[in-house]
C-alpha cells in the first residue's frame, strides 16, 4: 500500500509539472513538459545520487580515512541484511545526514561532520540505522526523484512568471491571470506532494532503523539532539536547494519546527513518543553497540578516522 501511494503522488508530481507546461505553453507546453519529466525521471533514476552527494560537497571515505565510522556502518549494513553502502563525509557544521542511491546494491548515506562532532558514537549508529531503513525500504530512489521533480516545477514556475505565457496562441484557456496562479501555486502543490511522501517514510525509517539497532531509544535521543542543534546552526547548502530538505533525518531547513502542513518532517516530539512506545514494546536493553568511544582513544586521535598520511591534519577527519 505504501508503494502504491508513493507511485500516485509521484504520478501526481509528474501530472503537475505537465500543467505547469500548459500553462506556460499550452498543449505542446504540456508536450514538452511531458517529455522533460520522462527523461528527468530516467536520468535521476540513474543519477540521483551523484547529484545529490555533489550538490553537498559530499566525500567518499573508507576504513583507511574514517575507519571506526566505516566498519559502524558495515555492522549496521550486516544487522539489516544490506550491502554495503558507499559512506560520504559532508563538511557541515549543522548535525544531520541522508541516503541516497536507486536501490540497496547502489545506496549511499552521508553524515555531516557536525553529526559526527555532536553526538555519542551510540546516536551516530541510531542515525545510520535510520538511513539503512530508508534504503532496505527502496525510499531513497522516491525521494531524490521527488526532488528532483519538484526542484524542476518550481524552476518551470520561476520561468513562467519571468516570461508570462497564457496567450491564444499557445491555445492556453487559463489566459495571463490563469497562468500567473498556476505558477505560483504549483510549487507549493509539489511541496505538499513531497509533504505527503516525506512524513509517511519517516515514520517508518524511525521504526525500523530502532529495529535495526535494537535500541529505540539511543535513535530517540539522537533526534532530539539533532533537532535541538538543527535550527540553530545554518546548513547553506540546503537553504539553497529546499526540494532536497525532505531527504534528511531532520528538516535542515530554518524555522521549520512544527509538525503542520508545511513541514517536510514530523515533530521530533511524535517521532520521540512513536520509538518510546516501540522500546517498550522491545523490552529494552541488548541492539547494537558500537566499538570504544572517543574517551577511550589516544589523546588527541580522531574518535572515526586516523590519518593515513602522517604529519599534519586539513581537519577533524584527517
Amino acid at each position: 500500500m505504501n508503494h502504491l501511494k508513493t507511485a500516485i503522488l509521484l504520478a501526481g508530481l509528474t501530472a503537475l509539472f505537465m500543467a505547469v507546461g500548459f500553462a506556460i505553453g499550452g498543449r505542446g507546453g504540456m508536450m514538452i513538459a511531458f517529455v522533460v519529466a520522462a527523461g528527468m525521471n530516467l536520468f535521476s533514476y540513474w543519477n540521483s545520487d551523484k547529484m545529490v552527494l555533489r550538490m553537498y560537497g559530499a566525500r567518499e571515505v573508507d576504513e583507511t580515512t574514517a575507519p571506526d565510522f566505516v566498519r559502524m556502518v558495515h555492522e549496521l549494513a550486516r544487522r539489516a541484511d544490506l550491502p554495503m553502502p558507499r559512506v560520504f563525509i559532508m563538511d557541515n557544521p549543522q548535525p544531520n545526514a541522508f541516503a541516497t542511491g536507486r536501490n540497496p546494491q547502489n545506496a549511499a548515506v552521508a553524515a555531516t561532520t557536525g553529526l559526527l562532532q555532536t553526538l555519542r558514537p551510540e546516536e551516530v549508529a541510531g542515525v545510520m540505522a535510520h538511513e539503512l531503513a530508508h534504503i532496505k525500504h527502496y525510499d531513497t530512489l522516491t525521494m531524490t526523484m521527488t526532488a528532483t521533480i519538484a526542484g524542476a516545477i518550481s524552476m518551470l514556475a520561476n520561468f513562467g512568471m519571468l516570461f508570462g505565457g497564457g496567450n491564444r496562441e499557445n491555445n492556453n484557456p487559463f489566459g495571463f491571470i490563469g497562468t500567473i496562479l498556476m505558477v505560483i501555486l504549483a510549487p507549493l502543490a509539489a511541496m505538499l506532494v513531497q509533504m505527503a511522501i516525506s512524513r509517511s517514510r519517516e515514520y517508518e525509517a524511525d521504526r525500523g532503523g530502532a529495529e535495526i539497532l535494537g535500541r529505540p531509544m539511543v535513535l530517540a535521543s539522537a533526534l532530539a539532539k539533532i533537532s535541538s542543534a538543527a535550527h540553530e546552526v545554518p546548513n547553506y547548502e540546503a537553504e539553497s536547494n529546499p526540494a532536497t530538505a525532505h531527504m534528511f533525518i531532520i528538516n535542515p531547513l530554518s524555522g521549520a519546527r512544527m509538525d503542520n502542513l508545511f513541514s517536510t518532517h514530523p515533530a521530533v516530539e511524535n517521532r520521540i513518543a512513536a520509538l518510546r512506545a516501540l522500546s517498550q514494546q522491545m523490552g529494552g536493553g541488548g541492539g547494537f553497540a558500537p566499538g570504544p568511544t572517543p574517551a577511550a582513544r589516544p589523546p588527541g586521535g580522531n574518535p572515526w578516522g586516523g590519518d593515513p598520511r602522517g604529519g599534519q591534519r586539513r581537519g577533524p577527519w584527517g
